[in-house]
């Protein structure tokens, strides 16, 4: 599980996980049941079974954590100069506004770094960190209600695809006609 404020678990945290790992342990050499094993420690049917097979096959120390699936693609250093890459603005990396986009940051990752990543991972890596996506706090001054008033009763019905056809429909997957 991760969190906004950045990182993984906290060292507390892990250490209560692996604690119920053991106790697991335990359990399984006490010959004990997977579904008691996995109410009376509030965990998954399917995480006790897991640690069971690991357990069968290397003992206490197959159960214990291996620690993170992946190590993350930038570092904490390489992070700290992503940030301030970020904090110089688009337009210092050449784009024509303010706006900083996922695909914008990537590109910047990769001119940088020479790393690539995927839109997901930078979304995730941002929110790991503490970033959030932002959205203006007021509208623009230059907005013309009339004109969006007039744009939504002329036009929008047009562009907008009714949900339902006003005919009867049919029964069949494919139309008759079709095959």
């Amino acid at each position: 599980m991760r969190y906004p404020q950045g990182g993984g678990l906290t060292a507390e945290r892990q250490a209560f996980r692996e604690r119920v790992r053991m106790e697991a342990a335990v359990m399984f050499a006490e010959g004990r049941g997977s579904t008691d094993i996995a109410k009376e420690l509030r965990v998954s049917v399917r995480s006790v079974q897991r640690w069971r097979q690991a357990w069968k096959a290397a003992g206490r120390d197959g159960v214990r954590s291996r620690g993170p699936a992946s190590k993350p693609k930038l570092s904490d250093a390489l992070f700290a100069v992503l940030e301030e890459e970020l904090s110089k603005g688009p337009v210092a990396h050449g784009w024509p506004d303010q706006r900083w986009t996922l695909a914008r940051i990537k590109t910047l990752i990769g001119r940088r770094f020479h790393k690539s990543m995927t839109l997901s991972g930078i979304s995730q890596m941002l929110r790991r960190h503490g970033w959030s996506h932002q959205v203006p706090a007021r509208r623009a001054v230059e907005r013309d209600e009339a004109a969006v008033a007039g744009w939504v009763k002329e036009v929008w019905p047009h562009v907008e695809i009714p949900l339902r056809r006003s005919g009867p429909g049919s029964s069949w997957r494919t139309k008759r006609d079709s095959r």
